[in-house]
């Protein structure tokens, strides 16, 4: 049977490659007609198609298993998900430093702090922890209106050494980067359309069931390991998030 054909890709020399490709790939995924193949190319014709080593393939494609669009097997190949979700939230690149932005401004209190089961979103990024630090934090403007409040999971070895008074002034990823040292590979973010639960619509002072901007991001250190889990919930009437794209 032929496989799938993923749309052609011209590599932008500003973005890491792997991601360029999954992003590529993923679009061909969600954009498949209802009769393609489900069957993708291996992984060195995939290679040879977007003119990368095998080895940012690979990253690539693990990308994409992690988001459940796609499945690999021994001896048997790679597979497009049939149910793959096509409305699955948007992943943007951008810089530490520019995360660290988004998070900062206003002022922050410390709500709950201390060690707490893993919940299910953050536990699949600490294999075999079922407990980590974690941190409740609530933002507010200068006039002293909620913005947005975050729960951080950290691993325990870096929690233990995070100064509360530190977190009240800055962000926890510029914390982990440049109080504690953490040299910061990458950090994955996902931002969603949510309605505020009730401890949400409590902390904001917003209605229950408004809209609000749910942010997911994931930070990993140069070996490849998460330190730090973030969910932070924004008010959808007090933020927007706007994303510039170039071209190759």
């Amino acid at each position: 049977m032929t496989p799938f054909a993923p749309d052609s890709l011209v590599l932008n020399g500003k973005l890491p490659l792997w991601y360029q490709v999954s992003q590529s790939l993923r679009a061909s995924i969600l954009g498949r007609r209802p009769d393609a193949p489900l069957r993708l190319p291996t992984e060195d014709e995939l290679a040879g198609h977007y003119g990368v080593s095998v080895l940012t393939m690979r990253q690539a494609l693990k990308e994409l298993e992690d988001e459940g669009l796609i499945s690999r097997h021994r001896r048997r190949g790679t597979f497009i998900e049939p149910t793959a979700l096509r409305g699955a939230p948007v992943k943007l690149l951008g810089s530490v430093d520019a995360i660290v932005a988004q998070q900062s401004g206003g002022r922050t209190a410390v709500l709950e702090y201390g060690t707490a089961p893993l919940p299910p979103g953050a536990a699949e990024h600490f294999p075999g922890l079922d407990e980590a630090m974690a941190y409740r934090r609530l933002r507010c403007d200068d006039s002293g209106e909620p913005t947005n409040w975050a729960e951080n999971f950290v691993l325990p070895e870096l929690g233990a050494r995070i100064d509360l008074a530190d977190l009240e002034r800055w962000p926890m990823t510029k914390v982990l980067r440049d109080v504690l040292g953490v040299r910061i590979s990458r950090i994955t973010d996902t931002v969603e359309a949510r309605l505020a639960d009730p401890e949400t619509a409590r902390l904001l002072q917003v209605p229950l069931l408004s809209p609000i901007l749910h942010y997911t991001g994931v930070t990993y250190d140069e070996s490849g390991r998460a330190v730090d889990v973030v969910r932070i919930h924004y008010r959808g009437d007090r933020f927007s998030f706007t994303v510039t794209m170039e071209a190759p």
